[in-house]
């Protein structure tokens, strides 16, 4: 896999178009258990990154994901922007200068944004947040990469893991974020973070499964 700034763009705005779609799910989903603005706020976060990648220039694809970060962290609202603007930032941050990602640069990179996820919303797997998708998910693509797969296959493996993890947070009560004040009212309930997570996992993987199958 031979990924440079250029295509990592048009990755971030496939994402950003999957949010988009899926932005009126991802607000009913957090009008039953937050503020019913977790799908408007993302989407208007990706849409300022998409204005903001149409003007980058000369960046790798490390300088191409700090902007994400910190366009994120300043336009999307409530805990969802320092969270994934800390994500991407710390993913651009563990890819340093490197101007063409190989899967293992992208395996290092979703580490990096896992912890940091960790370190800025102080949770843990089982809080129900984002991180009830988003460590399954790395921790599968580890395991598909370390077994010998290529970066299609272990993104698959992270997308069915991360989908595996929104079903789990209905089972589980909330314990972080404005979700925790309902306590075990919000048994039932899909975690609308750990959805927007999967989706733009899912977004990732089939944005690398176009480009496959178009050689």
């Amino acid at each position: 896999m031979a990924f440079g700034a250029n295509e990592l763009k048009q990755l971030i705005l496939d994402v950003g178009s999957v949010i988009e779609q899926n932005k009126e799910m991802l607000t009913d989903l957090d009008r039953a258990i937050g503020d019913a603005d977790h799908g408007t706020n993302m989407a208007r976060g990706f849409q300022a990154v998409a204005d903001k990648l149409e003007a980058l220039s000369d960046a790798d694809p490390g300088g191409v994901l700090k902007t994400v970060g910190m366009t994120l962290v300043s336009t999307v609202g409530g805990a969802a922007g320092p969270l994934y603007g800390t994500a991407f930032l710390r993913a651009g941050m563990a890819l340093g200068d490197k101007e063409s990602l190989t899967p293992e640069d992208l395996q290092q990179a979703l580490t990096a944004a896992l912890e940091g996820v960790k370190q800025r919303g102080k949770a843990e797997p089982g809080d129900k947040t984002m991180l009830d998708a988003l460590e399954p998910a790395v921790n599968a693509l580890t395991d598909a990469l370390a077994a010998g797969g290529d970066v299609t296959t272990a993104l698959d493996a992270a997308v069915q893991a991360a989908e595996s993890g929104v079903e789990h947070t209905k089972t589980i009560v909330a314990r972080k974020g404005r979700a925790s004040y309902l306590g075990e009212r919000s048994l039932g309930h899909q975690d609308p973070g750990a959805t927007s997570t999967y989706l733009i996992l899912k977004a990732m993987r089939d944005h690398l499964m176009r480009r496959r199958a178009d050689g």
